[in-house]
């Protein structure tokens, strides 16, 4: 192979100059084709800037907020740090006001389901179990429910003679006070019994009575609080559920004004809260048949409310409605109780004027003012020989007729 010169003579590739000249030809075809590659790709890839657009006139707006809205890093620019906080606190309040929303639509779905449970397999005793057709339930201060027993006869007709209203009466403090006040009693063991038949009579009677779905027996007493939290809890919207023993003198405006002072808060558990000790022992009273469960031998119970009468909110009170299938229940009723908020958010509330002793401590309290919400002897649980005794109680201690008929709650 042959180049011609510039002066026309031919210079065989294969010369002593041939190599460098290749090589000089190389390299410059190579940087052409490099620059022609740069300037061609500049040329094809160039994005015009947005304000180089021409736009029509009538569209520039809209064209405006769109590419606003999609561009990310404007937006974020423009926003100031107090408008993101903003937007996230309101963000933050929206989700709880849902959460809390969602939460009360599951309360009361399972409190209408527990209805509907007591409606198709509680007994029809009596009429005012019935829960009312209307979808909305009237509004209640309190339900108070007296814990009693087929022996209790004259225990139940002292209570009335004494500081629980009747006829009339107790319909007035129905509607006007908005306390509902009923006994609280199971079953036998022989359904449709003598027992059963004594109850139903006195129930014609008074028709102060709370039946139960659950079969008597001291033993089964955190069942029995157990069912009576999540009946009630069906049958009447209240604001406070109590359980009270049916040895135990109340004076229920002093209850009423106690309890209103808190009815602004949830989840509420109040009485005169103890932590008596765990008792391993066979035979003796109180005996702890899963004492281990609380640790070593000589230990003692963790804080709960004397099972004498307590007090709790309607959130609690659709707990155990909600979850009674799988409460615990320990050989003591109170301990029960304490058992099942434990690891819950409940305010536990100690007021001693809610275990105040029989006369002379109720009486001196009343002269000084301070009226007792209950009274009762600590040594014998309950007032000891109440039949008889809660007469001269009332009389000595109570808050007086006049004062529940005029209190405002």
């Amino acid at each position: 192979m042959s180049l011609r010169s510039r002066g026309g003579e031919f210079i065989s590739s294969k010369s002593n100059g041939g190599g460098a000249i290749s090589k000089r030809w190389t390299i410059f075809l190579c940087l052409s084709s490099f620059c022609a590659g740069l300037l061609f790709t500049n040329r094809m890839w160039a994005v015009p800037e947005t304000k180089d657009i021409l736009r029509p006139s009538g569209t520039e707006d809209k064209l405006k907020l769109v590419s606003g809205g999609c561009d990310s890093s404007v937006r974020d620019e423009r926003r100031e740090p107090k408008d993101i906080l903003g937007e996230v606190s309101k963000t933050h309040h929206a989700i709880q006001t849902l959460d809390k929303t969602i939460s009360n639509l599951e309360m009361e779905l399972a409190a209408a389901r527990a209805a509907q449970e007591s409606i198709l397999n509680g007994s029809p005793v009596s009429e005012n179990l019935k829960v009312p057709q209307s979808n909305v339930k009237p509004k209640y201060l309190m339900v108070i429910g007296i814990n009693t027993a087929f022996s209790s006869r004259k225990r139940r007709d002292s209570v009335r003679a004494t500081w629980v209203p009747q006829g009339e009466k107790r319909k007035k403090l129905e509607e006007e006070k908005g306390i509902i006040i009923r006994f609280v009693i199971g079953h036998s063991a022989t359904s449709g019994g003598i027992l059963d038949k004594a109850i139903e009579a006195e129930e014609q009677k008074h028709g102060d009575f709370m039946r139960l779905e659950h079969v008597e027996g001291y033993l089964e007493l955190s069942a029995k609080t157990k069912i009576y939290f999540a009946t009630a809890v069906a049958l009447w919207d209240a604001e406070f559920y109590i359980k009270v023993d049916d040895d135990v003198h109340v004076n229920i405006a002093t209850l009423g004004t106690t309890l209103a002072r808190h009815r602004s808060k949830s989840r509420i558990y109040i009485g005169c809260m103890k932590s008596g000790p765990v008792l391993a022992q066979k035979g003796v009273r109180y005996h702890e048949p899963e004492y281990w469960k609380f640790g070593e031998e000589g230990n003692r119970y963790f804080r709960h409310a004397t099972g004498q009468l307590y007090a709790i909110s309607k959130d609690l009170a659709t707990y155990i409605s909600i979850n009674q299938h799988v409460l615990h229940k320990y050989a003591n009723e109170d301990v029960s109780l304490g058992a099942w908020f434990i690891g819950l958010d409940v305010e536990h509330i100690d007021d001693r004027r809610l275990c105040c002793g029989t006369p002379p401590d109720c009486e001196w309290k009343a002269q000084a003012g301070n009226i007792c919400v209950a009274s009762f002897d600590w040594t014998c649980s309950g007032i000891c020989k109440s039949a008889e005794r809660i007469k001269e109680v009332h009389q000595r201690c109570g808050e007086g007729e006049n004062t529940l008929w005029s209190a405002v709650f």
